[in-house]
């Protein structure tokens, strides 16, 4: 079992950046890929970036390439997400999430999400 709390959520203008960082418990967490998700309201959520177990491949969705850049601290448990110029688009409800493989399927362990809101 693999636990996850994120932080780092809130209010923003457009240009603005946020960084949300997930703590992660449980089994040892740099057997897992980690990946931040998104949902925005009325929409299916999304994957927006994923790490793999070492930190040495890292995936983008389109939309954040070259805005966003994800990280992770195995000696610490933790995973960043920085996002930067930050768009009214990118609002939603961010998730962290932890999985076997990069494969978006195997991601079985869900953080409970914290809200990024960017106003225009």
């Amino acid at each position: 079992q693999v636990q996850l709390v994120e932080s780092g959520g809130g209010l923003v203008q457009a240009g603005g950046s946020l960084r949300l960082s997930c703590a992660a418990s449980g089994r040892t967490f740099n057997n897992y890929a980690m990946g931040w998700f998104r949902q925005a309201p009325g929409k299916e959520r999304e994957v927006v970036a994923r790490i793999d177990w070492s930190g040495g491949y890292t995936y983008y969705a389109d939309p954040v390439k070259g805005r966003f850049a994800i990280s992770r601290d195995n000696a610490k448990n933790m995973v960043i997400l920085q996002m930067n110029s930050l768009k009214p688009e990118d609002t939603a409800v961010y998730y962290c999430a932890a999985g076997r493989t990069l494969v978006v399927g195997t991601f079985n362990y869900w953080g409970q999400g914290t809200q990024v809101s960017v106003s225009s």
